[in-house]
């Protein structure tokens, strides 16, 4: 998991890398009468990853395993969309994803039939998710010509859609769902108390409190609407809620060991993240392709400052061309 840079991919994986959120995602997020074909017993995640090495500080792909009640199997695809606006193009990466998954069922034996493939992307953007949901909205063709394109719909989870009263779920993935769909807001600070009360119950085991350094890691990373001082306020009242006197010692010693200066380094790089991402919105509104290698030139500047001026340059830019000059000129 090393190889994911975004707070937002690299929080999602996470969780959702656990079977049993997994299972509790599925059950809660998938069509009912999808649901009720599937041996839910039987979800297993598969370790493979069909994102291009270029594309995976942009994308974190989970690929879910699970039998049909007839005896069968059915994998279900779930694909993270993490900018701040909706991707354009994601149905296309979606047919490429989905085509090397078949590829690797030929080659273990399990072409006959093919297994299906349901692709699912989850959305918690600032921005309205206004893409097409089937394949061929990408296409402006007439009716004659679509016979012969690939014709599929994935389904859409999106988080901002959801109030918070109807997030379902066990408390990880409720708690997870919540936090993610909050993170660009503004009152984020005042929600956090509340979103982790959610898992005070989990923090008798190790496993709840490394779950609950996983989401203050998140907020620290993936937030620029958060001081450092209110995070470890929210940190030491869960604790100090569950466990008397004996909890907060747990909160200092995290804050002494290093967590502190990580939140420190989050809220950094949470503010380098939501920079980049409001520039490439703006490139995009603008000239709606931004290539591979202009998002990487932008990822390798580091000073706020920096992405602060080329923003307002991508403002006033005649052409993408003139503006990759600009960016090229700041990295010089």
């Amino acid at each position: 998991m090393s190889d994911i840079t975004n707070p937002h991919d690299r929080f999602f994986k996470e969780v959702l890398s656990r079977e049993e959120v997994a299972r509790d995602f599925m059950i809660h997020y998938l069509p009912s009468d999808v649901v009720a074909l599937f041996d839910m017993s039987s979800v297993e995640i598969r370790k493979d990853s069909f994102v291009e090495k270029g594309l995976k500080e942009y994308f974190s792909d989970l690929l879910y395993c699970v039998d049909t009640k007839d005896g069968g199997s059915s994998y279900v695809y779930v694909l993270f969309e993490h900018k701040s606006y909706p991707e354009r193009l994601i149905s296309l990466h979606l047919l490429r994803y989905m085509a090397r998954i078949w590829e690797q069922a030929v080659k273990l034996g399990e072409s006959k039939p093919l297994p299906p493939v349901i692709p699912v992307v989850v959305y918690h953007g600032r921005s309205k998710w206004k893409v097409g949901l089937d394949f061929q909205d990408l296409f402006d063709l007439p009716e004659e010509l679509r016979v012969y394109l690939p014709d599929f719909r994935y389904l859409l989870c999106d988080l901002t859609q959801y109030s918070d009263e109807e997030m379902r779920g066990a408390v990880t993935l409720k708690a997870s769902f919540l936090l993610m769909k909050h993170i660009f807001a503004a009152d984020l600070a005042d929600r956090l108390p509340g979103i982790l009360k959610l898992i005070k119950d989990l923090l008798n085991k190790r496993s709840g409190l490394e779950y609950l350094e996983t989401l203050l890691k998140y907020v620290a990373s993936g937030s620029d609407q958060i001081r450092e001082e209110e995070i470890e306020r929210g940190l030491k009242e869960i604790l100090r809620e569950k466990g008397g006197d004996i909890m907060p010692t747990v909160a200092e010693q995290w804050i002494e060991r290093g967590i502190q200066q990580g939140i420190q380094q989050g809220i950094q790089q949470g503010i380098l993240e939501t920079s980049r991402a409001a520039l490439i919105e703006v490139l995009e509104d603008r000239f709606e392709t931004v290539s591979q290698t202009l998002r990487s030139r932008l990822r390798a500047i580091t000073d706020p400052d920096v992405l602060k001026s080329l923003f307002k340059k991508a403002l006033n830019a005649g052409s993408l061309e003139e503006f990759n000059d600009e960016v090229q000129a700041a990295l010089a």
